[in-house]
């Protein structure tokens, strides 16, 4: 791929009289673009419809998926996902007791209920993220147990501030649950029967909106008194500590195990001590996995309307139609009724559709969603109560439909090492994004024009527009499915090389490599290795991708494709600090030290991350030094008035004191003079000596080579040579490439 970077002026290009002749450039630069997006299109290495996982086949009995996954982990999560709904539905139902006691008004007591939410959002994340390193069932227990406390104590109240607190803090435990039930839903059973069990479990939420209300009532109506809604939500304690343990007994089931079935007849290794995803590294990389970003974006704009519309419609019954509490809540809960018929409807059409393309699953969420917004629409033009509850509860069928469907094409399109954070982030975009924006424009516009006029500005637009970027996100399912089944096999790849030769293990491994910078493709299909003790030379002309390589390897950047492997490990989701903290160290040419400090101040601020001892702090500074006697003359002195030379050794000298496993130079003789360029070779050298792990990237290629065992010369993101260094010395158009700017193929 070209790059602006790339477009050097060569002495191949013509020239008028003033410089570059501007209609030949404009050409050459068209040209280059075109050349870019017909490479870009040859990449398209997309599978067959017919060789990704769970397409085409014959249907699963559901029947068959859960003796395979057994019934206990879904039956266990849809009986929590009925008992998450009894709280809030209580505190609907209870409203006019709950007021009463504590002399509030309806719309703080909304509010208050409103603040679940909130906590649902800024739990939901880390508990993702804790999931994907973690037994995810010992999570859904907490949450169960969270549940179960907090429901307690908003029983016991006292005033105001305690039952709002309490409220919100049992937001904390739904968070807990949701994206690790998801995640555990596509580990535990078969491809060929998800959108079914997704829909099981999702029939909890309706269930647990119809029955929460008469069960509720009907505990307060046998403790009797003004107080008896405190009984009514102690007693749902029992339950959540009864599905807490049956959730903790339950079997954790292996992670993309189906999908390794699909794709390679067998399961892969487990390791047990894999790096951990950060959350930053997840959120970045599902970002570049394209349905799920257009889907995320979709559920995002969607829920202006979603998240608001039961509030309003609730305010709706009260200011029009006169209705108390009670009976806006069995109102409410009767229109989920729809959704117990739709639900099992469209798991089966949503996996009958999936096994002819994946794609058409998202077309199917898109047309339901439009469907939402529509039936919103005209059950708001009728004042009849019974044909508007009725419009609304085929809404929430519509609804609740497309987001069961969305929980299998979730699963599909992204690693699953990471399923947890995805399905985090589609909550994120729900009740983030279009939440909390949508319930201010919609409370806004009530307020001035009534709830009627809100919900029909409100819902249309959001649905359509959400509608589309789900339908859009099913044109690249394919090309994503590819790229998660393209993992496996490399990793069984990897698996199997390691166990013909245990013992030939690089200490850096980066394979099939694919960067971007937002639309704009850097590096592809880059391959190398850096073996124990050797020193590599990365080299290139400018903009060729060396500096995108290293950001790749040190995790300051998040891939498009591909793997990094350390010393056999996959690193390529994990943090930069994980993988500085486990020896890949590098220094940055003409940076890495603080002028303000002293030279001493440096190296203490660089052992600040180690636990060690003061004896092993002074032996560590003292070898990292000796390497350099300019520097122990100088420990006092302010590191801002060190010559360039001698700033690039503090730098090095920062880097070593941590015996880094691998070392990666960039820029070694940047800016200096050829003397002190000399005494940093002979240093460098003297490390290789010791047998450092060195990746060397420098714009002299005299240098590099004098120093390396092995080079790589990239060009415009591609590997155009790998070998031993004088190999590349003895090829005159890397060699012009190099020291002349021109392209290895000018």
């Amino acid at each position: 791929m070209r790059t602006p970077l790339d477009q050097q002026p060569t002495p191949s290009q013509p020239r008028g009289d003033d410089g570059f002749d501007a209609a030949s450039l404009a050409g050459a630069v068209l040209a280059e673009e075109a050349a870019r997006r017909a490479e870009t299109q040859q990449g398209d290495d997309a599978l067959p419809l017919d060789a990704l996982p769970g397409v085409g086949g014959e249907q699963m009995p559901l029947k068959q998926a859960f003796r395979i996954g057994g019934f206990g982990l879904v039956g266990s999560l849809f009986l929590l996902n009925v008992i998450d709904e009894f709280p809030r539905v209580a505190a609907l139902v209870l409203a006019p007791d709950i007021q009463q006691t504590f002399g509030i008004s309806d719309t703080t007591l909304l509010g208050l209920i409103g603040l679940t939410g909130v906590l649902v959002v800024l739990s939901t994340l880390p508990a993702a993220s804790l999931g994907d390193r973690v037994r995810r069932l010992t999570i859904v227990a907490l949450g169960a147990l969270i549940l179960m406390a907090t429901t307690v104590l908003t029983g016991l109240a006292a005033n105001p501030f305690q039952l709002g607190l309490f409220m919100a803090l049992g937001g904390i435990g739904v968070g807990f649950r949701m994206p690790n039930a998801s995640s555990l839903l596509a580990d535990g059973y078969p491809i060929e029967a998800r959108a079914r069990v997704y829909a099981f479990e999702g029939a909890g939420r309706p269930i647990g909106q119809l029955l929460g209300p008469f069960v509720a009532g009907a505990i307060a109506a046998i403790a009797g008194g003004d107080e008896g809604w405190r009984w009514a939500l102690i007693v749902l304690c029992v339950p959540f500590f009864l599905l807490a343990i049956l959730n903790y007994v339950q079997r954790e089931p292996r992670r993309g195990a189906y999908e390794q079935q699909a794709v390679l007849g067998t399961t892969l290794e487990v390791d047990d001590d894999a790096p951990p995803i950060s959350l930053s590294a997840a959120f970045a990389r599902l970002r570049k996995v394209r349905s799920f970003y257009f889907l995320a974006v979709g559920v995002g704009v969607l829920g202006f309307a979603l998240v608001s519309v039961p509030g309003l419609i609730s305010l709706l019954l009260e200011e029009d139609y006169g209705y108390g509490a009670f009976t806006r809540g069995w109102m409410l809960a009767i229109s989920w009724s729809g959704t117990l018929i739709a639900l099992p409807l469209a798991g089966r059409y949503g996996e009958k559709l999936m096994r002819r393309d994946p794609s058409l699953i998202l077309r199917l969420c898109g047309v339901l969603l439009l469907c939402y917004g529509l039936a919103v629409v005209v059950a708001l033009q009728f004042d009849s109560i019974a044909l508007l509850i009725a419009g609304y509860t085929i809404a929430n069928a519509c609804q609740a439909s497309a987001f069961v469907l969305t929980g299998p094409a979730v699963a599909t399109v992204v690693p699953y090492r990471m399923r947890s954070q995805a399905f985090a982030i589609i909550g994120l975009y729900v009740f983030l994004m279009g939440g909390f924006f949508g319930n201010l424009l919609a409370g806004s516009m009530s307020d001035a024009w009534g709830e009627r006029t809100a919900l029909t500005v409100v819902v249309p637009p959001a649905a359509l527009i959400g509608g589309f970027f789900i339908v859009y996100a099913g044109r690249f399912m394919r090309k994503d499915i590819s790229l998660v089944v393209e993992e496996i096999r490399e990793e069984q790849a990897e698996q199997q090389r390691l166990a013909s030769n245990p013992d030939d293990i690089p200490v850096l491994q980066v394979h099939n490599l694919d960067f971007s910078y937002g639309p704009v493709q850097v590096l592809f299909g880059v391959d190398l290795e850096v073996r124990k003790g050797e020193t590599l030379a990365l080299l290139g002309t400018n903009g060729a991708g060396k500096s995108t390589i290293l950001r790749a390897v040190g995790g300051l950047g998040v891939i498009d494709r591909g793997v990094v492997r350390f010393n056999g490990r996959d690193i390529t989701y994990s943090p930069a600090e994980y993988r500085f903290g486990h020896g890949i160290i590098m220094v940055r040419g003409g940076q890495g030290i603080f002028p303000g400090l002293s030279v001493r101040e440096n190296l203490d601020l660089s052992l600040t991350t180690l636990t060690l001892d003061d004896t092993e702090i002074e032996a560590r500074i003292a070898r990292a030094t000796a390497l350099f006697p300019v520097l122990q003359e100088r420990m006092k002195q302010r590191a801002g008035d060190l010559s360039g030379g001698q700033r690039q050794m503090l730098a090095l000298a920062k880097a070593l004191v941590h015996d880094p496993e691998l070392l990666i130079i960039d820029e070694l003789s940047l800016g200096l003079a050829p003397v002190v360029v000399q005494e940093l070779i002979a240093v460098v050298e003297q490390l290789r000596a010791q047998g450092q792990t060195m990746i060397i990237v420098e714009q002299s290629m005299n240098i590099a080579l004098s120093l390396a065992d092995r080079a790589i010369y990239l060009e415009k993101g591609r590997v155009q040579f790998e070998g031993i260094a004088s190999e590349l010395a003895e090829r005159d158009d890397l060699v012009k490439a190099v020291f002349l700017g021109m392209g290895a193929h000018s």
